[in-house]
């Protein structure tokens, strides 16, 4: 039989949006190199220490788990209240940056839960943004989804960058601070701009935007919009740090963070937005109804039970210690130029130095080829980024995973100032 070959109307250029054909897709951690078994892998920023699971007292390995296999047959719970509250109590039990007394508790009327933080990125523009009319304002360098989903719908995109250094002092410690002048008064200006996004501590800064600043934005005498504060990282910060708190106060702020960092389970994907409970009806309304699966909504509860929270604060406190491991050798290293960022995530962002000393992305993107190519530890080129120029973002490994990452990071740098790479 003949095939047939199709001669009607139909053609992809004419029938797709014409913002999805230029869309240029998000760019993973996994695009460039995959998990092959044998790599270290410290460019995801995901947690090397594990899932924050119980452990088995016997084999210091995680705990079973109940799943009840015969109950998958049967759709899992839309609203999940129980798994709304035990993120309530984490979140309530922390204190309130810049508040004398605690602000009224948080409930899981105040809860959003999606597929990851991207869930609620995405959520929130179509809840509040008309496509070809709307305007978000991002604060570069930061997470690339916010760029990525605002494409998708039809969004128009505004930069306020992150400052590079004080105005006054030019103090390193406050690099990749917001510029609060400038987004209030693009704010004050563009009526267009629906939502700001806030990334704290910043990806791939690792800064942790202060509280007053964010405070300030919240405060602003004429923007209508939503503020949004992206937490992913904020288990790795000081105490007291998360602005989560203070969505019973603030109505149109929202506080997204995750399950994928701190408690090690960016395989489950799962994520929760703090916001009022107006907010988070809106985003409810909307959403899939069954978008968190079972398996996912037990494995989250586990980690958020008393003993899961003990694996994690465990794990954190690891790669804290492992941070400040990293913060006092790679400075050590020939070629290594300053951190560039902050020191409130899971990883650190630092120039790679050409010959003469000079940061330079050249060098840095052949560094980062030849550890994954070569060696084996696959890092994030992170210099085509603003402020970063000839940078790499180095996840926090365990003990054995740095030590590894320092001993090759020495020799690659070598042999790319040398030619060899």
């Amino acid at each position: 039989m003949a095939e047939t070959t199709y001669t009607g109307p139909f053609r992809l250029e004419t029938c797709a949006r014409p913002n999805i054909l230029k869309l240029v897709p998000y760019r993973c951690a996994r695009d460039d190199y995959k998990d092959d078994g044998t790599n270290i892998l410290l460019d995801a920023n995901e947690n090397s220490f594990g899932p924050s699971l119980p452990l088995d007292s016997d084999t210091s390995s995680p705990a079973p788990i109940d799943v009840q296999f015969p109950g998958l047959n049967r759709y899992p719970d839309p609203h999940q209240i129980p798994l709304k509250q035990l993120f309530c109590n984490l979140r309530n039990a922390d204190p309130s940056p810049l508040s004398a007394a605690p602000p009224p508790p948080i409930t899981p009327a105040n809860l959003f839960l999606g597929v990851g933080s991207d869930e609620c990125i995405d959520a929130l523009l179509r809840c509040f943004c008309a496509p070809g009319v709307s305007k978000i304002l991002t604060c570069p360098p930061t997470y690339g989804m916010y760029t990525v989903s605002a494409t998708i719908n039809d969004l128009t995109v505004v930069p306020v960058p992150l400052r590079l250094a004080h105005p006054a002092t030019n103090n390193p410690a406050d690099t990749f601070q917001l510029d609060v002048p400038a987004v209030m008064a693009t704010l004050a200006q563009d009526k267009d701009i629906k939502i700001i996004y806030i990334c704290s501590p910043g990806n791939p800064t690792g800064t942790l935007i202060t509280p007053e600043s964010i405070k300030e934005i919240l405060n602003h005498p004429t923007y209508e919009g939503i503020v949004v504060v992206d937490e992913a990282y904020i288990d790795f910060s000081p105490a007291g740090a998360s602005v989560a708190p203070w969505c019973t106060l603030y109505p149109n702020l929202v506080v997204m963070q995750t399950l994928s960092k701190a408690f090690g389970l960016a395989g489950i994907r799962l994520g929760a937005s703090f916001t009022s409970p107006a907010i988070a009806t809106l985003l409810n309304s909307l959403k899939a109804p069954y978008s968190i699966s079972t398996p996912t909504s037990i494995l989250a509860s586990t980690a958020l039970s008393a003993q899961g929270l003990s694996v994690m604060n465990k794990h954190a406190a690891d790669i804290k210690r492992q941070r400040d491991f990293l913060l006092s050798e790679l400075p050590k290293i020939p070629g290594i130029g300053r951190l560039r960022g902050g020191v409130d995530g899971n990883f650190l962002l630092y120039e790679i130095l050409d010959a003469e000393g000079r940061p330079d992305n050249d060098v840095a993107g052949r560094v980062y080829k030849a550890l994954a190519e070569r060696m084996g530890v696959v890092v994030r080129f992170r210099g085509a980024e603003k402020g970063c120029l000839g940078c790499l973002r180095v996840t926090v490994g365990t003990e054995p995973e740095n030590l590894r990452l320092l001993e090759v990071l020495r020799e690659v740098i070598e042999g790319v100032h040398a030619g060899r790479y």
